[in-house]
């Protein structure tokens, strides 16, 4: 499952980031990849899955509400906010939930 998150047991909390976007890049992808490399830094990341074909939806996982308000306030995420509602949106939504259950599978490529 190298694509998807390696979460803890449950509890802990989702914040579901689903967009459309402008055209054009405009630096974009370099901010994108700078925002993952700052969030997994912060207090309370637990991990992250991003998929983009058209509508892009990325859910992060963060041990408590308090770590998600930390980051939704760090200064640098922030700067992107708002070049997201300038240039980079058409729209989007976020959805935050906790996390109460979670199960999974994986099959083993080669194995009988």
């Amino acid at each position: 499952m190298s694509n998807i998150a390696i979460t803890p047991k449950p509890p802990y909390f989702a914040v579901i980031f689903t967009s459309t976007r402008t055209d054009g890049d405009e630096g974009y992808s370099a901010m994108a990849d700078k925002m993952v490399d700052l969030a997994a830094a912060q207090a309370g990341f637990l991990g992250m899955e991003s998929v983009r074909s058209g509508l892009g939806i990325t859910v992060s996982y963060w041990a408590s509400l308090e770590d998600i308000k930390a980051w939704h306030k760090n200064a640098e995420h922030q700067f992107a906010q708002k070049m997201g509602y300038q240039k980079w949106y058409q729209a989007f939504k976020v959805r935050i939930c906790k996390v109460e259950r979670d199960y999974d599978f994986e099959r083993n490529i080669g194995s009988d």
